[in-house]
């Protein structure tokens, strides 16, 4: 696997307004947030795309029993066109009975797509056990599937999923606990006591002392109006007060999936000495044949001959003085002429020698 090394080159001193962001960019408001819905449901109308399973079955007889329809049970019908399947949707704050939502329906059994079906209605419903909106429509489905007789198939996105617009329609609302108590508490999307300090500051500067508290690295709280309508505005000003958040830790960032290193520009080294050589292995297989001599007797037979090459480069050795920083970092490795695919395992030995001042974090 090759790594890239993205190396942060910010300014260690910038302005404030280069720095300063809006209290709603950073923070979030603690209560005013979206709810997640899900329903089981039957998507109709398919052109012989769906399934045939036993709980499309009992599904679809649980259906029509609902409609006054009972079907013996030793009845099974041909339903080809019809697949059961998930929806889910997210439920924003403050949404009220009667708004819609955009839906996403989801096969669960054995339907090869579910392009042309129409989701017949489906009752969503919260964490708490309760419904709190009702689903029904036609889906769009983005993705397709082509299938020939000698078995090749060509399947184009996903066409087991679909959305629909405005497919859901609520019929409950969320109590939000915005408009009660005597606070407002903001929440930090990045935990920082820094960064929580320097946000109570700005309200107070605006507000008046006291008025916000850091409560820990996360949360300020902040003494608000009790009525709904002042604290909307109270919260309209609070929300695009500028605030310069905290510089990060040092981190240095591997993804070890896509190979990607980022070193945050706080990263400095402590005295070391280090030295990377490239070491090579080549296996090479090849196949010989042994012919036996006619006269001789014997079988001719394939045998395997493997060829092992090994060749190890001899790279300068080169020190890291106190305090080194990100550039000279960069320096010294270009000079030892380590690849790019070296990068991490130099940092990994730095860490585990203690001298990289940051920390190391795999994901």
């Amino acid at each position: 696997m090759k790594f890239k090394m993205i190396m942060a080159t910010a300014l260690l001193v910038l302005s404030p307004l280069s720095q300063a962001e809006r209290i709603k960019d950073i923070a979030n408001v603690q209560g005013v947030r979206s709810n997640q819905l899900i329903g089981y449901g039957l998507v109709v109308g398919l052109p012989g795309t769906g399934e045939k399973t036993s709980y499309t079955e009992q599904t679809f007889k649980t259906m029509l029993k609902n409609f006054g329809v009972n079907l013996p049970d030793n009845v099974k019908p041909k339903i080809k066109n019809v697949a059961v399947v998930a929806v889910h949707a997210d439920m924003p704050p403050f949404i009220k009975p009667g708004q819609t939502l955009d839906v996403t329906v989801s096969s669960l059994g054995e339907a090869k797509s579910l392009r042309g079906g129409t989701l017949l209605q489906t009752f969503l419903k919260g964490v708490d056990g309760n419904v709190y909106a009702i689903a029904q429509g036609s889906l769009v489905v983005s993705g397709f599937s082509a299938e020939g007789l000698d078995g090749s198939k060509v399947i184009q996105n996903t066409p087991t999923v679909g959305r629909i617009p405005n497919g859901a329609l609520v019929e409950r609302s969320v109590v939000s606990p915005f408009a009660t108590g005597d606070y407002l508490t903001f929440n930090l999307r990045s935990a920082d006591f820094s960064t929580a300090k320097r946000l109570a500051d700005a309200i107070n500067d605006l507000l008046g002392p006291d008025m916000a508290r850091a409560l820990d690295g996360s949360s300020v709280q902040v003494s608000a109006p009790r009525d709904p309508s002042q604290r909307v505005s109270f919260l309209a000003t609070l929300e695009n007060i500028e605030v310069e958040p905290a510089d990060e830790s040092a981190k240095v960032i591997v993804n070890s999936r896509t190979g990607t290193i980022v070193v945050g520009q706080n990263v400095k080294l402590l005295p070391a000495a280090v030295t990377h050589g490239g070491l090579t292995v080549t296996i090479a297989e090849s196949a010989q044949v042994s012919q036996p001599n006619a006269l001789a007797g014997g079988d001719t037979v394939v045998t395997a001959q493997s060829t092992i090459d090994a060749a190890e480069s001899n790279n300068r050795m080169f020190m890291f003085d106190p305090g080194t920083t990100l550039d000279e970092l960069v320096r010294a490795v270009n000079l030892v002429g380590a690849a790019p695919s070296d990068v991490l395992a130099i940092l990994e030995a730095l860490k585990m020698a203690g001298a990289l001042h940051g920390e190391l974090i795999v994901i």
